[in-house]
């Protein structure tokens, strides 16, 4: 299970990247954050065996623009959001509260 995060307004930021700026420097930005929060992620997730640790992994998309994180294994959602028996451990929600700033004052960066 992995968790998926929607982010409104892509293709217009993208056009208006495209428009603006070269996309090297954007597809730059995106795999770099992207690589930041997976190891953000890895050092937030609970270890018991490590398979989940290990599970977690990053692949770029959309010829570069697009980087997705996701834990790849059958019970990663179960120990992000927790089960009556078990509390929330929230390994991949708060790597991307931490990266999406940094990711935002980049991209805000290369726009101007």
């Amino acid at each position: 299970m992995s968790v998926k995060v929607k982010l409104t307004g892509v293709q217009e930021l993208q056009h208006k990247l495209k428009k603006n700026m070269d996309m090297t420097a954007v597809k730059k930005a995106v795999k770099l954050n992207g690589s930041e929060m997976s190891k953000t992620a890895k050092e937030y997730v609970p270890v018991d065996t490590g398979t989940l640790k290990r599970s977690i992994r990053l692949d770029i998309h959309n010829s570069g623009a697009t980087a997705k994180v996701s834990a790849n294994t059958d019970y990663a959602g179960y120990v992000e959001y927790g089960t009556r028996f078990q509390t929330p451990k929230l390994y991949m929600a708060g790597a991307f509260d931490k990266q999406k700033e940094k990711f935002k004052k980049d991209i805000d960066r290369l726009m101007k």
